[in-house]
């Protein structure tokens, strides 16, 4: 049985976080086990409130996860705190963690910041290195390179330089631009993964289900190339069809496979 672990806050809507990246895991034939960062109150239309777990309960849950069940691919996203971080970091170096997918979430769908400043210097210095891959959309690449991306150019530039920096595989998320074209920049140069844009409204957890979905295909053996793409299509489908739950910007169906019968890998 391949397995998956999400280090990641909790969304009690359900739409993005640890419950986007359990539903994520799980339609892609993965055993899914979670590490909670944060304790979150917020729905379609925003975050009310944010508790962090005590960086000895974070240490302790993952130690529980890689002394037992060992997992394949180890996805991260919301980071509370820079101590948190240095946690996260020392437990993946101890137990040689593989497959380590980052999405650098620092602000919610709904506007809300998730990751302050020192957070994300943490993230850079003591996380990045040690991923495969990292998945910033256009603002958090912004951030983390201090560019300013608005063109397909700038995208590249920016993948390149967060792969020169990091190490680690680079895919900057379009998705705030006209289309939703995404670029990759790896050992093997630099690759696009085009889409067209889908009118909607849900939205919530876009990146998480993303990157959980990478690091499910990573886990099974994919390469990074065919993860990304069989992601990408995962998404681009579950963004495609008419949920419209909550008064904000909705969550996906992750589930949608049970429907129609269909196998992602």
């Amino acid at each position: 049985m391949t397995t998956v672990l999400s280090v990641a806050g909790s969304d009690s809507s359900g739409g993005a976080g640890i419950q986007a990246d359990l539903k994520t895991m799980t339609m892609f034939r993965t055993y899914a086990m979670s590490v909670i960062t944060a304790i979150t109150a917020q729905n379609t239309l925003g975050v009310r409130s944010v508790q962090a777990v005590t960086p000895e309960m974070l240490c302790d849950q993952l130690e529980a996860v890689f002394e037992d069940i060992p997992p394949d691919a180890v996805k991260i996203g919301m980071i509370a705190s820079a101590k948190q971080v240095q946690v996260i970091a020392d437990c993946l170096q101890k137990y040689n963690a593989r497959h380590i997918v980052l999405d650098p979430v620092m602000v919610a769908t709904s506007g809300a910041e998730l990751a302050g400043t020192e957070t994300v210097k943490a993230m850079q210095q003591q996380l990045f290195p040690l991923a495969e891959l990292i998945t910033p959309n256009i603002p958090e690449a912004e951030v983390l390179t201090g560019m300013d991306i608005t063109s397909d150019a700038e995208m590249e530039q920016a993948a390149r330089e967060l792969y020169r920096t990091y190490g680690c595989a680079a895919l900057i998320k379009g998705g705030h631009g006209e289309r939703a074209d995404d670029v990759l920049c790896y050992d093997g140069g630099l690759r696009w993964y085009r889409a067209e844009r889908i009118c909607t409204e849900n939205t919530h957890g876009t990146g998480c289900t993303l990157s959980s979905a990478a690091a499910s295909c990573l886990a099974r053996g994919q390469s990074l190339e065919n993860a990304i793409h069989l992601a990408k299509s995962y998404l681009t489908t579950a963004l495609s069809l008419p949920v419209d739950l909550g008064h904000g910007s909705g969550p996906l169906l992750h589930g949608y496979l049970l429907w129609d019968g269909r196998e992602l890998v």
